[in-house]
């Protein structure tokens, strides 16, 4: 499972459906509707939250947001709680957004070349949303 700590608009098609799909799982889990994946790593930093559900729902919808304006259906009735307007924004680590945005280039470089420009430039590489940047190493959550 990854839900990656980058802007979602970083993502190739692949991988924004991909990323949508784990969100799903990840509801799924936080629901109680999944046995498996709940004590993933990668949903630790919302489990951390007061409102898990609502934390991810919030992510989700920037998720769904950029799929929305390139054009992809995505089922927006997936995201439980999507008229939340609770917009807390959870700390990422400067090193775990180099960690996502090196492991990106690797799958774009495959994938989709002509998507890694946006992530090889400058070194300021816009986060999700729900996220803000704070000074810090890789993730403790994170498998490297």
């Amino acid at each position: 499972m990854r839900l990656w700590s980058l802007h979602p608009f970083y993502l190739d098609a692949q991988g924004l459906g991909g990323l949508w799909r784990e969100l799903c799982i990840a509801f799924s889990a936080l629901t109680g509707k999944r046995k498996g994946y709940y004590n993933h790593p990668q949903l630790d930093r919302f489990k951390n939250t007061a409102y898990p559900v609502e934390y991810l729902s919030t992510y989700s919808r920037f998720v769904w947001k950029e799929a929305d304006r390139r054009g992809y259906k995505y089922n927006e009735q997936l995201i439980p709680y999507k008229d939340s307007d609770l917009f807390l924004k959870i700390p990422v680590n400067t090193g775990q957004v180099e960690f996502e945005r090196n492991h990106l280039l690797k799958k774009l470089e495959i994938r989709a070349p002509e998507l890694t420009k946006a992530l090889s430039g400058p070194k300021n590489i816009k986060v999700n949303p729900i996220f803000y940047e704070i000074e810090g190493e890789i993730e403790n959550w994170e498998r490297v």
